[in-house]
């Protein structure tokens, strides 16, 4: 029988090759022989030493490597040296259990990869700089109702009277613009189509600091009310329709009708407004008819703060200047203020609190993924009881220890983070797809330098959470006792379960917070859904269409359309209507029966909706009293009007507003004899409840009447309806551009913030109950590992299977139960946080908290059931034979 000191000699002779210089060799052996010495003196039998010198053998960089290691740490060797040592000791590991490392990987990279997806987003839309020149110093400018509340589905607006006095009594900018943008049917080839436009004022260009890369800015005379006009376009315009010619420059292209030199192209990446093409001078086009007249809130405002002014002083001096309008014209701007915003607040709007409730829950799941990961290593670590008694036994420092496992759980992170980076690339696509259009810069989402370092980063933390505390428990090994049979158990078995079980309590907890989030989010989303809208989208077809001509032969244009289109088959009915159902065109005061001398911006306002003869029937919107209108409606007609019982309940209370006169400040102050009562349908979106509203016919207002969408309800698919009715538009004018879509996706896409964080969220959240579910089995099947040899005594003293059943289930529940409190407790407060974002539900709506409870309390006594059952199949006989 060979004796300890032989095997050392001989893993002495492998291990010599590596060493470093003749010095080192013969500190090495002093240090083994003397290690040997002391294994052999403590009582080690022979069979018992030249098995602990196999296991030594078997670990190349074990405790002896530890030793030659330690050595040369004394010698002030490169510590990289040892790190590679370290991680190349740990692949080895990893490569012999690959289950396990598996199975860590795939957890800790579904957290990673979600969380870096996540940060994604929010880098590129709350973080990254805006391509602008000094973009902190560029804000928008509104003048709002003081106290009053902003209109949903209009931007903030402001006055061309009231901007040219902020402009001219103002210090704190370097530049100021107003800009309005708009679809335009523009023919820059042989063929009309719509594109966005902006009309803007002289220092627009300026507020941006940016300048063509080919060509010039508007010169004066072009930029004159009725001048020539000038045509500005974007870089991905002259691409798409010009092929990036350089002789683009003078090229002749319509907008609205009127002809206009190209002058000059942007550079690449400025698209401001979002998504605009072309960019021409106000007034070239036509002359605004309410430029002069103040309370008409029409145009938005930008503005650039002189170097060293915050947006605070600006706020200051801004707000002065509007309380000295408000005196100096009360009619008009009574309780109006001035609003001074940064652009990228102004951009994001409130998605900003969406985005960081996002991060938060992807956060959660991450730390449910290092809890799960920190139970593996643990059980892991427990395995590894007598590998790291040997280490310690042969001269390994307790640092060296936790050194080597803690290099292990970095190893194992790196790979997580790697193929979490992968998940995260396309899941990064997916949060694209699925997130709103109107998010700025959204498209330029994906994986860059500062996500890549986010990663890093993240792995790096999340290998010191999971892995250092199984690192100080193994350390703590005690070698004389750890080689003894059944150390495992009974040296760190039992610390181990405590913080097995803590980690298992707290999953639970995480997991409990998101999947009451989420619950109330699924359960706001149902019931926005679901709520009546006041008209029926479904199988209407929606065909936009803007006549380049005057108004009166627009007019004609849509009245030979439609009654083209009421003939063909298949059509049930069809009207045509300035913007479709849940979208606000414009609003303004209105008053029954008289006109008030003086008007105040208090004034009731009401939605004002330009429709045709067979709108209410197309889209299922109900005519409560009273006549629709007809084609006898024309201009060379008493005035009429349709209004909504959100009106007259408003201002008519139980009263009969057929016969009455109102007036809807408009594009006129005439008297209107109201013909019927529609009703209510939610223009502002489905969230918001149904305001006044004002049906007028647009054979009586041709203001804003070049452009209006068909609105067509089909006995089938609607799509099959396209090709017909732009045929006979292109019949009638070919050079009207004609846009289609349903009305269904119309309305899909109102909803497209809420259905983003609500799928996010229930995502997020069954990912976290899945982990935290296999965090609260591994516990269990770990416990009946640990009390294997108790189960077999107990049933041999007589325990029934039954008994060892509840026994085990009653542990892991005690656990879950305790998780659930925890969970519920945080979730009371932070499911206040998404107050802002639910409909008709509360933040503490005990359905959702009780479905919860019920939910983690099902699937905890799965997790614990299926070990429960294995301990109570336990034979007593085998169990204690092999004690």
């Amino acid at each position: 029988m060979k004796t300890l000191r032989e095997w050392v000699m001989r893993l002495w002779g492998t291990l010599r090759r590596s060493a470093r210089d003749r010095e080192i060799e013969e500190e090495l052996r002093a240090h083994l022989e003397l290690a040997a010495e002391q294994m052999e003196s403590r009582g080690a039998t022979p069979a018992n030493s030249q098995d602990a010198a196999r296991r030594a053998a078997r670990l190349r960089y074990g405790g002896v490597a530890q030793a030659a290691e330690s050595m040369r740490d004394q010698r002030g060797l490169p510590w990289l040296a040892d790190l590679a040592s370290d991680l190349r000791y740990a692949f080895r590991m990893l490569r012999r259990s690959p289950g396990f490392a598996s199975l860590a990987v795939v957890i800790m990279a579904l957290g990673i990869g979600a969380n870096t997806a996540v940060f994604s987003v929010v880098n590129t839309v709350l973080l990254r700089p805006l391509a602008y020149r000094d973009p902190d110093r560029i804000v928008t400018l509104a003048s709002p109702l003081i106290g009053g509340e902003a209109p949903v589905g209009l931007p903030k607006l402001v006055s061309i009277p009231n901007f040219q006095d902020w402009h001219n009594q103002s210090s704190s900018f370097e530049a100021m613009a107003f800009y309005q943008t708009y679809e335009a049917p523009v023919m820059s080839g042989p063929a009309a189509e719509y594109a966005r436009v902006a009309r803007v004022s002289p220092e627009f260009f300026r507020v941006f600091a940016v300048q063509p890369m080919l060509g010039r800015f508007f010169s004066a005379e072009e930029a004159k009310p009725g001048g020539s006009g000038a045509l500005l376009i974007s870089y991905a315009y002259w691409q798409s329709h010009f092929g990036g010619d350089a002789d683009v420059l003078g090229r002749i292209t319509r907008v609205y009708g009127a002809s206009m030199a190209v002058v000059g192209v942007l550079p690449p990446g400025f698209q401001f407004p979002a998504g605009t093409d072309l960019w021409y001078p106000t007034d070239t086009v036509f002359r605004e008819v309410t430029a002069t007249f103040r309370g008409a809130q029409n145009y938005q405002a930008v503005g650039r703060l002189k170097p060293g002014v915050s947006v605070g002083g600006a706020q200051t001096e801004m707000s002065g200047i509007a309380a000295r309008l408000a005196q100096q014209y009360p009619q008009t701007n009574k309780n109006r203020t001035a609003v001074v915003t940064q652009i990228r607040d102004e951009l994001v709007g409130d998605f900003r609190v969406t985005l960081y409730l996002l991060l938060g829950a992807v956060s959660a799941v991450l730390l449910i993924a290092c809890a799960n990961t920190a139970t593996l290593l643990l059980g892991k670590a427990t395995a590894r009881t007598r590998e790291v008694s040997v280490r310690i036994a042969l001269g390994a420092s307790r640092l060296r220890i936790v050194r080597q496992l803690t290099t292990e759980s970095l190893l194992l992170a790196l790979l997580a983070g790697a193929v979490g980076l992968a998940l995260a690339y396309e899941g990064s696509k997916g949060l694209v797809a699925l997130a709103p259009a109107s998010l700025p810069q959204l498209v330029d989402a994906g994986i860059d330098r500062w996500v890549l370092i986010y990663t890093f980063v993240v792995s790096a933390v999340t290998s010191l959470m999971f892995g250092l505390a199984p690192s100080l428990y193994a350390s703590r090994v005690k070698p004389n006792d750890a080689l003894k049979q059944a150390a495992a158990r009974s040296i760190i078995g039992g610390g181990m379960a405590h913080v097995r079980s803590v980690l298992a309590t707290a999953e639970i907890a995480l997991a409990v917070v998101l999947l009451s989030a989420a619950g109330l989010l699924i359960k706001s989303f149902v019931a926005l859904e679901n709520v009546a809208l006041g008209f029926r989208p479904e199988k209407v077809l929606v065909m936009r269409a803007t006549v380049p001509a005057p108004r009166a032969i627009a007019s004609l244009f849509f009245k030979d359309v439609l009654d083209q289109v009421v003939t063909l088959p298949g059509v049930v009915a069809a009207g045509a209507t300035m913007v479709p159902p849940g979208h606000v065109g414009s609003m303004g005061p209105y008053y029954f029966d008289r006109l008030p001398p003086r008007r105040d911006p208090s004034d009731p306002n009401a939605v004002i909706s330009i429709v045709s003869p067979g709108v209410f029937a197309a889209l299922g919107i109900p005519l409560i009293s009273g006549r629709d209108f007809t084609e006898n409606d024309a201009s060379d007609q008493p005035l009429v009007a349709i209004v909504n019982e959100a009106m007259v309940r408003k201002s008519l209370p139980g009263g009969n507003p057929i016969g009455r006169q109102v007036f809807c400040l408009f594009d006129s102050s005439q008297a209107m004899t109201v013909i019927g009562v529609a009703g209510d349908v939610r223009e502002r979106g489905p969230a918001r409840e149904a305001i006044p509203e004002c049906y007028i016919s647009y054979r009586q207002h041709a203001y804003n009447g070049n452009t209006l969408s068909f609105v067509v309800r089909s006995a089938g698919n609607p799509a099959a309806l396209e090709e017909p009715l732009r045929r006979i538009a292109h019949n009638r004018a070919p050079d009207v551009p004609v846009r289609f879509t349903t009305l269904q996706s119309d309305v899909h896409e109102g909803v497209a913030t809420p259905r983003f964080r609500t799928f996010l969220f229930a995502l997020f959240a069954a990912l976290a109950i899945c982990l935290a579910t296999a965090g609260v089995y591994g516990v269990m099947a770990y416990a009946v590992g640990q009390r294997t040899s108790e189960i077999g005594i107990r049933m041999a003293l007589g325990a029934s299977s039954g008994s060892v059943l509840r026994l085990m289930l009653k542990q892991g529940l005690v656990l879950a139960s305790i998780g659930l409190a925890l969970g519920l407790a945080a979730a009371a407060g932070v499911t206040r946080l998404l107050t802002s974002m639910l409909f008709q539900v509360k933040p503490n709506d005990p359905s959702i908290y009780l479905g919860v409870a019920v939910l983690v309390g099902t699937v905890a006594l799965a997790a614990c059931y299926l070990p429960a059952r294995r301990a109570a199949a336990v034979d007593p006989a085998e169990t204690l034979r092999a004690e």
